[in-house]
């Protein structure tokens, strides 16, 4: 967004000098080919190359059946526990859970009731934020994007930590649960800067409520009246667990451990995830299944015509619709086949929501398209392996419902996943690995060095 304070320039030759960059850098693709390179370190069939050793978190989705990989069920496991076990004991005892797995992440075992009562107690002292850190950072010049707020607030208290740069274990956990508890208001406190410079908006800061979970109270800061329903904080809750953690090769994850091998400090490390986080292509992708089904729902006059809704799904596929780029939202995932276990945890509850949301439609939608996507895909496409909704296939609607603004999707990624980074920033000091290189092939022709006066 550009206003009286920002300066966007650029300059007329610009264009040409993007041209000699689009000239002069594309590679051929067959080298990739005859190379044998890992593009994205993945293979043909998606699965990733190993660069590392973890014990935070496992997905699987295939089994080895007779030296045959075979697909199987997705699942996804923190510190060994499976999530469907651990959000099923959360539910099955009545209680919110993300302060808990945080507890699972970062030390590898569940707390008992003092143990996590004493957690809960310094996450709550720690989310207190700097003298006049809210009016010096966080509301001077807000960014129209809370990701690169949140990044920009990230760094910022580089400046109000004594002891910023040292790595040492104790250290680290400290500046890395205060963030966790930070991070939430930081997020919330961005949205409503933002909001209310921009256009307008009642502005409106409420200070955390101690007693509350971070789930609670990311909805007691962010709404006016401060109130919410018990099923809303549940979800909310739910959707942090989910996204808390998912192995160490997912973009953003391995960013915080390439950062922290170089020595650097938390900040710096949580700021680099952020940006990774950022992309469409990992943290945004809830926000485009949303704006998707808003297409959708607008274009298809019955929501319940399979046939209707088909044709326009591969409109889509075909680059005719939505937004021209042949993708189907919230379907697919680079690991996971048959199914991701987050998005079957999701759906049920996400059912409760629409009920009381009075979203049924809505909901009715979603699922016939998880059911026929996959069927329109495999028509269409080539693909190595199957296709199946994915976590953000769901998070985005359950975010609508909770009227979250849009602006707000990726960072409440973000409030979850820095409990998966802290975890993985920890493990990569304490076992003391090398600095991450990766090699890079140089196709590169050598050329004669040509004097200024003879150069055309």
């Amino acid at each position: 967004m550009i206003n009286e304070y920002t300066i966007n320039m650029k300059h007329a030759g610009i264009d040409d000098l993007a041209k000699k960059c689009l000239d002069n850098s594309k590679i051929d693709q067959e080298l990739y080919k005859k190379y044998e390179v890992k593009r994205g370190l993945r293979d043909i069939s998606g699965k990733g190359v190993l660069t590392g050793l973890t014990e935070i978190s496992e997905i699987r989705s295939y089994t080895i059946v007779d030296a045959d990989v075979v697909p199987c069920e997705g699942k996804l496991y923190y510190q060994g526990i499976d999530v469907e076990d651990l959000v099923n004991g959360f539910i099955k005892e009545g209680r919110l859970g993300f302060e808990e797995t945080i507890y699972l992440l970062l030390f590898s075992e569940l707390p008992n009731k003092e143990e996590l009562e004493q957690f809960r107690n310094i996450l709550a002292e720690y989310r207190e934020l700097p003298p006049f850190f809210v009016r010096d950072i966080i509301m001077k010049a807000p960014s129209s994007d809370m990701m690169n707020a949140l990044a920009r607030s990230v760094l910022a208290l580089y400046s109000y930590d004594d002891d910023p740069d040292n790595t040492s274990i104790d250290n680290v956990l400290n500046q890395c649960m205060h963030l966790i508890a930070r991070v939430p208001l930081i997020s919330v406190y961005g949205y409503q800067a933002y909001s209310h410079y921009h256009f307008g908006n009642s502005l409106i800061i409420h200070p955390p409520v101690k007693e509350y979970s971070i789930a609670e109270n990311i909805l007691y800061t962010l709404r006016p009246d401060g109130k919410f329903t018990k099923l809303e904080a549940e979800l909310l809750d739910l959707a942090l667990v989910l996204h808390a953690e998912h192995g160490g090769g997912n973009n953003s994850t391995f960013t915080t451990h390439v950062v922290t091998s170089s020595g650097t400090d938390t900040y710096s490390a949580i700021a680099a995830s952020l940006g990774s986080l950022k992309g469409p292509k990992h943290g945004g992708a809830n926000i485009k299944v949303v704006k998707m089904f808003e297409d959708m729902m607008s274009k298809v006059k019955n929501w319940e015509d399979e046939e209707e809704v088909k044709d326009y799904l591969l409109r889509i596929l075909r680059k005719e619709e939505f937004d021209k780029k042949g993708l189907i939202y919230g379907m697919g995932h680079a690991v996971y086949s048959i199914s991701d276990p987050r998005a079957k945890v999701f759906k049920g509850f996400v059912e409760q929501l629409s009920v009381e949301k009075h979203k049924e439609k809505e909901f009715k939608l979603y699922s016939l398209v998880e059911r026929l996507a996959p069927e329109v895909i495999g028509q269409e496409r080539k693909i190595y392996k199957g296709v199946s909704a994915n976590v953000d296939f769901y998070s985005g609607f359950v975010y609508s419902m909770l009227e979250l603004p849009t602006e707000l999707y990726t960072p409440i990624f973000a409030i979850a996943r820095i409990a998966g980074w802290s975890a993985h920033r920890l493990e990569e000091l304490i076992n003391e690995g090398k600095i991450i290189r990766p090699a890079y092939k140089s196709i590169a022709k050598h050329v004669e060095y040509v004097s200024m006066d003879e150069r055309k």
